[in-house]
């Protein structure tokens, strides 16, 4: 994976399709940062990341001493730690702006996404969230009318949280009327076409797509 260049004193844990690990990877990706990736199963998690965290899940995060287990919190620490290219705006206002995208995005959106992946969800309960998710890209695709990123014209770390969500939609059974979304498309493909999304994605993140 590109964001793997050296044995680096950054370890990141990574669910192997899991959104909430793969947009963290993106910001990995942006900042150019040298970490090594441990690919985690579901069902099999390492005994060392078992130590480090409490809550023995993923996404974790390890810089040093320093242990972080969510993806939000680790998405502006690479932002802080990392200046260049900020993926924050540099006012008060707009920051509270995208951190309130986020939070919403957290809210509305990663439920569907988590009701649809889940084995304990019942059949209602997946048709329901799909139907729900698609409405609700439907209804921002005219957004990207105006701007090129989500209510940006700069790439954010609130297009890292909907990125890998986007991505993932062929295998969530979520499909989008074209004539309907040709803006939200051409978002889309500005995402998906950027060398640190490229760089982010592992094999099986990649097949989700072929």
């Amino acid at each position: 994976m590109g964001v793997v260049a050296k044995r680096s004193s950054m370890t990141f844990y990574s669910g192997r399709d899991d959104h909430y690990s793969h947009r963290v990877r993106i910001v990995l990706a942006e900042k150019g940062v040298s970490v090594d990736i441990t690919e985690v199963d579901e069902d099999n998690h390492p005994e060392e990341l078992i130590d480090q965290n409490p809550y023995n899940s993923v996404p974790t995060l390890i810089d040093r001493e320093l242990v972080l287990y969510e993806s939000k919190v680790m998405m502006e620490y690479l932002d802080e730690r990392f200046p260049h290219p900020p993926l924050l705006p540099v006012y008060p206002v707009a920051r509270a702006q995208s951190r309130l995208w986020m939070y919403r995005i957290e809210r509305e959106w990663c439920p569907m996404v988590d009701a649809i992946v889940s084995a304990g969800s019942s059949k209602k309960e997946v048709e329901q969230a799909r139907k729900s998710l698609r409405e609700s890209l439907i209804g921002i695709a005219p957004i990207f009318d105006d701007m090129p990123f989500f209510m940006s014209e700069e790439f954010s770390l609130v297009d890292c949280c909907i990125a890998p969500i986007l991505w993932r939609l062929p295998s969530l059974g979520v499909e989008l009327p074209e004539k309907q979304v040709k803006p939200l498309l051409g978002y889309m493909e500005r995402l998906f076409n950027r060398d640190a999304f490229r760089d982010s994605l592992l094999e099986a993140e990649r097949e989700l797509r072929r």
